[in-house]
């Protein structure tokens, strides 16, 4: 009888859950079609200016996404500290840059012809491996005093962990670095506000360097990944641990050299992406990585936390979503922000396990 009155208190509880979830998605497509199609306020260059820049910050988004579903795929804890990992990515990019700009160029007569502007391919390859390396640094050392001397303990600690290290490196950062907001020096090959014009009617919409390098580099970097996993003998041995560490070092796999490598490959995701949105978005301070970071692991929480599909999805779907969404439902577009973080509660309540969240359950990737 008790199981009975339990069972029927989970059915009812699911259908709550269903007929508001409802609820809410037929109020949003009725606002949606009164607010974006009936009136009219923006034309089809403004929507695609839209879209354009939800697929870069999308793009962002997901690969730092990708760091958190790694991390919990194999750990299954949360590490909220990889925003500022990425945000020590974007410093490291951005002395690179400055130092690159400061060089004159030898044997020129142009004096003003820094070595930035002069090679500027070599640059910004030197800039992202030293900002994914120190990224990939930050992330290893994490992984070595805040987290391994804590794996045997409740899940609760290392999360607590966790936040004290982000804590500490966005002081440390300030302390180093200064508060003052700094801005990327892009050689002209990137320079922000030019690109090619696409005519959409009587308009055109800009297409940038910055947004469609970072876009495309974005997508490599997730391809590469996929590889990496789903290939090489590393990959085989983080999808191993993922399912079961006790049985993969019965196997002759060492568990703690594939979680610090799992570390290592999460931070140069993030510190790629944090050099990518230096060059993109120009202006940074030691808070650069709190919101993104937060954001990136609501796209986690969207495309299920653990997939990584899931998290590539997830994050170009928040990026569109946090671009469009205000012009779709009418609101202010400083409520974005509020946007990406009433998906995560709605999708928490919703469907805990994401939208790939299946897969999960079966290779826990």
């Amino acid at each position: 009888m008790l199981n009975k009155l339990q069972n029927l208190k989970i059915t009812w509880g699911s259908a709550l859950r269903y007929i508001a979830g409802s609820i809410v998605i037929i109020y949003l497509v009725v606002r949606v079609l009164q607010t974006a199609f009936r009136d009219g306020t923006y034309g089809p260059d403004t929507w695609l200016r839209f879209l354009i820049a939800g697929l870069v910050i999308g793009g962002i988004y997901a690969l730092i996404a990708i760091g958190y579903t790694l991390v919990y795929g194999i750990l299954f804890m949360i590490n909220f500290a990889h925003g500022e990992v990425m945000m020590l990515g974007t410093f490291a990019g951005y002395f690179v840059l400055e130092a690159f700009s400061a060089i004159p160029m030898p044997g020129n007569g142009d004096s003003s012809l820094s070595l930035l502007n002069a090679q500027p391919i070599l640059a910004l390859v030197i800039t992202f491996l030293v900002g994914a390396g120190v990224s990939a640094l930050v992330g290893y050392s994490l992984e070595k005093i805040a987290y391994r001397p804590l794996r045997g303990a409740p899940r609760l600690i290392p999360l607590i962990s966790a936040i004290g290290a982000s804590i500490f490196l966005q002081n440390a950062a300030q302390l180093l670095f200064g508060p003052q907001r700094r801005q990327y020096t892009n050689p002209d090959l990137l320079w922000r506000g030019t690109g090619w014009l696409i005519p959409v009617g009587e308009e055109t919409v800009m297409l940038t360097y910055t947004g469609a390098f970072s876009f495309i580099l974005s997508l490599l970097l997730m391809v590469g990944l996929l590889i990496l996993v789903k290939k090489t003998k590393l990959g085989k041995s983080m999808r191993a641990v993922a399912e079961n560490k006790q049985a993969a070092a019965l196997m002759g796999i060492d568990v703690d050299s594939v979680i610090s490598k799992t570390f290592v490959i999460s931070g140069i995701l993030a510190g790629a992406a944090g050099v990518m949105w230096g060059i993109h978005n120009g202006l940074f301070n030691h808070y650069v990585g709190f919101l993104p970071g937060i954001k990136a692991f609501t796209a986690a929480v969207l495309g299920g936390v653990g997939n990584i599909p899931g998290a590539m999805l997830g994050g170009l779907l928040l990026g569109l979503l946090e671009s469009l969404g205000p012009a779709m439902l009418g609101i202010d577009f400083q409520l974005k922000d509020v946007i990406a973080f009433t998906i995560l509660i709605l999708v928490l309540i919703f469907r805990p396990s994401g939208l790939l969240g299946e897969a999960l359950k079966e290779e826990k990737v």
